[in-house]
C-alpha cells in the first residue's frame, strides 16, 4: 500500500494503517531522536511523544511535505524542549565566531580523509564532539549532514530561514572541525 493511501486511511480512523505508519517510521524516529538526545531513555521518550503527537495531529497533516519531514519536525521539537528543560547540560555559546573557531588549529584534511573517516577512533571523537554541540545546532547538523536532507527541508523542520540553516550548519561544522583537531592533536 502506498504511503499516501496509508496516511489517508489513518486520517480516517483506520488503526491498522496508523499502526503500519508507526512501524514504518519507528526505527527512523528512534535513531534520529537518539542522535539528538544522546541518551537511550530520552530517545525512547521522544519516540513515544512523537508518535503520540502523530496520532493526535495526523488529521492536520496536509501532505504538502513528506510524512518523514513532518516527523523530523516533531522529533526535533521534542528533543529541543527536553534539552531546554534540562539545566544540567551546558553548551558553548555560538554567538561569537571567534570563541570557538581556532583557525590555527585546523589540520590538513588532505591526509587520507577516506581512511581517516573510517577509523573507529575518529568516529568516536566525532560522536563525542557532536554531543557537545548545542541542541539547536545539533539538529541542523544531523538533518543536513547525517540524514542528508536539503537546506530547505532542514529549514522547514527547524523553523529556520535558509540563511539561518546555512549559518548554523557552518558554525556547527567549524565547531566540530575544531573539536576533532584538538582531540587529534592531544592524542599525539
Amino acid at each position: 500500500m502506498e504511503e499516501n493511501e496509508l496516511i489517508e486511511r489513518a486520517q480516517n480512523g483506520d488503526s491498522r494503517a496508523l499502526s503500519e505508519l508507526v512501524k514504518k517510521y519507528e526505527q527512523t524516529v528512534f535513531n534520529f531522536a537518539f542522535k539528538i538526545c544522546r541518551n537511550r531513555e530520552r530517545a525512547e521518550h521522544t519516540m513515544q511523544e512523537t508518535f503520540l503527537s502523530m496520532v493526535k495531529n495526523l488529521h492536520q497533516f496536509d501532505k504538502k511535505s513528506k510524512l518523514s519531514t513532518w516527523l523530523y519536525t516533531i522529533v526535533s521539537n521534542n528533543c529541543l524542549m527536553l534539552a531546554r528543560s534540562d539545566k544540567r547540560h551546558s553548551y558553548t555559546s555560538f554567538d561569537d565566531d571567534e570563541s570557538f573557531i581556532d583557525e590555527g588549529a585546523i589540520a590538513d584534511w588532505s591526509v587520507t580523509p577516506d581512511k581517516t573517516v573510517e577509523n573507529e577512533e575518529l568516529r568516536q571523537i566525532l560522536d563525542e564532539s557532536i554531543q557537545k554541540l548545542p541542541p539547536d545546532y545539533r539538529v541542523v547538523f544531523l538533518l543536513r549532514d547525517v540524514e542528508g536532507l536539503s537546506t530547505e527541508e532542514t529549514g522547514k523542520i527547524a523553523k529556520l530561514s535558509v540563511p539561518a540553516v546555512k549559518s548554523r550548519l557552518h558554525r556547527a561544522r567549524a565547531f566540530l572541525r575544531n573539536e576533532i583537531n584538538k582531540r587529534l592533536q592531544d592524542g599525539k
